[in-house]
């Protein structure tokens, strides 16, 4: 599915280091670590009335990156808040948006890759675009399992949540060449890690199984869902999960900030169920309780 340009989003302003910019004014410089090497971290949120879904858990994994990757002056969440809300308000949005938040280790003094020449402290970016799910979550996606495997830890630790996107874009394009909704990829032993962009679930015998995190985010929807399973004495598990026991599941099902919870219905061309009882029993849920994970912006 390609998503589509909103007028609404023209003539928004977009936070960038320290204040609000025009979209048309909104720019980071040619010497910013995430034009030079794709060095920044990031986040995506989803803003109801009620808040922001899971705030502080985006903003702990944005720092916690941001620590990994060595950046020597991370942001407080008061100042990232702080932005957050300026930025909302003078958008005027506070319902169908969604933020990408990136923070960048900022601008080099020449070009290159030593974290030496970033001397200017770093630079957060705050783009809130009116946005709804990026999904048809009603019919579901069509997915197609790729070349490109996720990275384990021994290549590039998928706990940082980083700009250097090129390995889920590639599995990306793959999909977009088949002409399904996002590319399925596993892990280098060839077990499901995860589609390009959101977590997997299957549901199966009346149980829910979700791949383990070796090679994937543990992304904040997952775990959500996760919770939400074993507060309603759901029965779920982590597990090395193949190919052939996904083509054979009762249902399946993505989890991600931008989408939410999305019934995948066709994997490799092989139809899944997205009417499954207990499936749409976990996506009734969650519509319910999403609201109640806000977090309030003071």
């Amino acid at each position: 599915m390609l998503q589509k340009s909103n007028p609404k989003n023209d003539n928004i302003q977009v936070f960038i280091k320290d204040k609000l910019y025009p979209r048309s004014e909104a720019k980071v410089s040619v010497f910013d670590s995430s034009v030079q090497g794709g060095d920044a971290v990031w986040e995506g949120l989803r803003v109801y009335p009620e808040g922001v879904v899971c705030l502080e858990k985006h903003l702990t994994r944005l720092q916690e990156s941001a620590k990994t990757l060595a950046f020597v002056d991370i942001p407080s969440k008061e100042f990232i808040k702080k932005a957050i809300k300026q930025t909302l308000d003078a958008n005027d949005m506070n319902d169908d948006t969604h933020i990408r938040l990136t923070l960048t280790r900022g601008e080099k003094i020449t070009s290159g890759m030593d974290p030496r020449l970033n001397q200017s402290g770093s630079c957060l970016i705050v783009l809130a675009e009116w946005k709804p799910l990026v999904y048809d979550n009603d019919h579901g996606i069509k997915v197609i399992s790729t070349s490109q495997r996720r990275n384990s830890p021994q290549f590039l630790d998928s706990k940082i949540h980083h700009n250097n996107l090129l390995n889920n874009i590639i599995a990306k394009i793959q999909a977009n060449v088949a002409g399904k909704d996002a590319g399925l990829m596993l892990d280098e032993r060839g077990f499901i890690a995860e589609l390009n962009g959101s977590n997997l679930f299957m549901v199966k015998n009346e149980k829910v199984v979700t791949p383990f995190a070796h090679a994937c985010l543990p992304g904040i929807t997952r775990n959500s869902v996760i919770e939400m399973c074993k507060k309603h004495d759901i029965e779920i598990s982590e597990a090395d999960i193949t190919l052939s026991q996904f083509y054979n599941a009762d249902g399946v099902f993505a989890t991600g900030t931008m989408g939410e919870l999305t019934p995948v219905v066709e994997i490799d061309g092989r139809s899944i169920s997205k009417d499954d009882s207990l499936q749409k029993k976990i996506i009734s849920l969650f519509k319910k309780e999403v609201r109640g994970l806000c977090e309030k912006l003071d």
